[in-house]
């Protein structure tokens, strides 16, 4: 008797990388979505030496320092093996953060309100770049309200995800006071919550009071096999120092 797999298909990812980081993509996306994850963004950085970050979450937007761990574990020795990186790199394991990038008709939907940054490949009417409220999407466009515009120009318009090169959640105070709401939630519910009143994760450091404005999310890090300088930076079996936050 034949059956039917009746699991839904992984949303897919209407802004993607280019060059290196499409294969370092490619290889780190079907880790994560084994592991029930799903990739958000990967970025790589040559300011303080070769960084290769990593984001990722699970389907709600949510994303715990046990998350990190494991994805670290589980996508180290792949990339060890794959090699993508023609040079030594540190290997950096994110949660979105509030200011996060927004890569799915989904992320656009569930941030419908907020304002957001918006970078074009091709330009909108003669704009490559765009602020403004998140309306809402229009198939896989998403339609901002812009905060400025030139004279005879419409208040809103239609920019397609696909055209972007980047998308992001402004920090406001709106979107710091539903943090803190959600945070509140789960305070009542668990009566437990982390500092950010959110999910972006800190690790081996405790609240402190007064603190207007969210940490960054909490990441690991760790080099690869090709640079062995601070191969312990990171050690799975519990063993390694405080986990590190980015701005630390």
């Amino acid at each position: 008797m034949q059956t039917t797999d009746t699991r839904a298909e992984p949303e897919p990812r209407l802004i993607v990388e280019q060059g290196v980081a499409a294969r370092v993509a490619a290889i780190a996306e079907p880790v994560i979505e084994g592991l029930g994850l799903r990739l958000v963004r990967v970025k790589i950085s040559g300011l303080s030496g070769c960084t290769v970050q990593i984001m990722a979450e699970r389907p709600d937007g949510t994303m715990t320092i046990e998350d990190c761990e494991t994805l670290s574990r589980a996508l180290s020795p792949v990339l060890d093996v794959a090699d993508p990186i023609d040079r030594a790199y540190r290997l950096e394991i994110s949660s979105p953060g509030l200011d996060r990038p927004l890569v799915r008709r989904s992320d656009f939907d569930r941030h419908t309100g907020h304002t957001i940054k918006v970078e074009m490949a091709v330009a909108v009417e003669g704009r490559r770049r765009f602020r403004g409220a998140l309306v809402g999407t229009d198939g896989d466009s998403a339609r901002l309200r812009r905060d400025q515009g030139a004279a005879g120009e419409d208040s809103e318009v239609l920019l397609p995800i696909g055209d972007m090169t980047e998308a992001k959640v402004t920090l406001t105070d709106a979107v710091i006071s539903e943090s803190l709401r959600r945070g509140k939630g789960q305070l009542d519910d668990t009566g437990d919550a982390n500092e950010n009143g959110d999910n972006e994760q800190t690790a081996g450091r405790k609240p402190k009071g007064g603190r207007k404005h969210p940490r960054a999310p909490w990441h690991d890090t760790r080099r690869n096999r090709a640079d062995q300088s601070r191969a312990k930076e990171f050690r799975p079996d519990g063993n390694s120092r405080a986990a590190q936050h980015e701005g630390d």
